[in-house]
């Protein structure tokens, strides 16, 4: 008794053009207040470490007027890397920062992508000085879709969790 078994053929996933995958962010686009309460957290935390150091060049320096140089400066250096590590490596490896994991939302690309390291450092350390110049907060509150102007930039949306999972099954071609 010999069985003949076919060859089973999976489905190939199929580009996801351009007005699929912002109708599917759509759905899933994280809400403006929600956006802010990330950023506000992140930065939260980097302003407590400046602060942590300062207060400990004050405590061991002797007081405001001679406070140490050294543990404020190494206050700043620390909340430099930490906001370096904070905003382009969890950015780009995870795509989200402490904040964005707290609030439940991530940062992907238009086409469903993951962000590299350069359109990290891209998105956070040249969109947002420029967005700050253009009053980026009322740009994204009253876009149509919502993006900020340094969302705009690199071609990245926020969206909730639950968006990556769904944009997969959307490039298979199942509902």
């Amino acid at each position: 008794m010999t069985a003949r078994i076919a060859p089973a053929t999976l489905p190939r996933a199929r580009a996801v053009t351009r007005a699929e995958a912002l109708t599917h962010f759509d759905r899933f686009r994280a809400p403006f207040f929600l956006r802010c309460g990330a950023l506000l957290i992140d930065y939260v935390l980097i302003i407590c470490i400046v602060t942590i150091g300062t207060l400990i060049a004050r405590t061991l320096g002797g007081g405001a007027r001679t406070a140490g140089g050294t543990a404020e400066t190494l206050g700043i250096i620390t909340a430099l890397v930490l906001g370096m590590l904070n905003f382009v490596f969890l950015a780009a490896a995870r795509g989200q920062t402490v904040g964005k994991w707290a609030t439940g939302i991530r940062i992907v690309r238009l086409d469903g992508s993951d962000l590299s390291f350069g359109q990290a450092f891209l998105r956070h350390f040249v969109g947002y000085p420029l967005s700050l110049l253009s009053l980026n907060f009322l740009l994204a509150g009253f876009n149509p879709d919502g993006r900020p102007l340094h969302d705009i930039i690199v071609g990245t949306v926020l969206v909730r969790v639950g968006a990556r999972r769904a944009a997969a099954r959307l490039r298979r071609g199942s509902t």
